[in-house]
């Protein structure tokens, strides 16, 4: 990938303060970016901000405060998330994640009443727009899950059920894929399996990838670059976690 190519997400002094009971949580990212066809780590141990970081860059919680947050959604002008915070657009807001963002949850979150294909081809019917069928089925074989377009998801293996996940987040060309633990619940085999086929599959298909994971070992020699966060208690209420780059990370 070229050095001057445009970030599909750049965001630089992004603040986000969450309060429960006596005790506050302060996140801050002085700098973040995502270039297409790029992996990135984001890792960290449990209550370190992870998360709370993935729910911003989904769009699904906004920041309390940030200088600036900008995706490029690959069609059109650059979009200014900060402004559209700022004037509460959630219409918009909701275009951008439907139309450029791809999901990988923990548990894969497919849906048990439709079969895997009806499922795969879910996010681009919200978009008003079908699957071509040989880019299903080129993506299908290329993940191992051919077989299972016809299948209902309960009847899957765990790591079948990760697999078809990945396809359902990229079968729709996403600009954008983020992937939250999708290796957690399978052996490490499996897991390093499913490290290389997003890796390779965001190179291949020019897709920006953020996968959030407690295994740096998983992850730092797949990953092009890497971000983790150094926590510590202000006043004994407050805790702030700052996220910053690894620097061994690739680039």
């Amino acid at each position: 990938m070229a050095a001057t190519a445009t970030p599909m997400v750049s965001l630089e002094g992004l603040v986000k303060v969450r309060s429960q009971s006596e005790s506050v949580f302060e996140l801050h990212v002085p700098r973040f970016a995502v270039l297409p066809g790029q992996m990135v780590a984001v890792v960290g141990e449990s209550g370190c901000g992870k998360s709370t970081l993935l729910d911003i860059l989904a769009l699904v919680m906004a920041p309390t405060r940030v200088a600036r947050f900008q995706i490029d959604p690959g069609s059109g002008p650059v979009c200014d998330v900060a402004a559209l915070w700022q004037r509460e657009d959630e219409g918009a807001l909701a275009r951008l994640r439907r139309d450029s963002f791809g999901y990988v949850l923990q548990t894969g979150g497919l849906l048990p009443f439709l079969s895997v294909r009806g499922n795969v081809r879910l996010p681009g019917r919200l978009k008003g727009e079908e699957i071509p069928p040989e880019r299903l089925e080129t993506l299908s074989r290329r993940l191992g899950v051919a077989g299972c377009l016809e299948r209902m998801p309960l009847s899957l293996s765990i790591g079948q059920r990760q697999r078809v996940a990945i396809l359902r987040a990229l079968a729709h060309r996403p600009r954008l894929l983020l992937a939250d633990e999708p290796t957690a619940a399978v052996d490490q085999n499996r897991a390093r399996t499913i490290m290389e086929d997003m890796r390779h599959l965001a190179r291949d298909e020019g897709v920006a990838v953020v996968v959030v994971t407690h295994d740096v070992d998983l992850v730092m020699d797949r990953a092009d670059r890497a971000y983790t966060f150094a926590t510590e208690e202000i006043d004994g209420q407050t805790t702030r976690s700052v996220c910053r780059p690894l620097p061994e990370s690739s680039s």
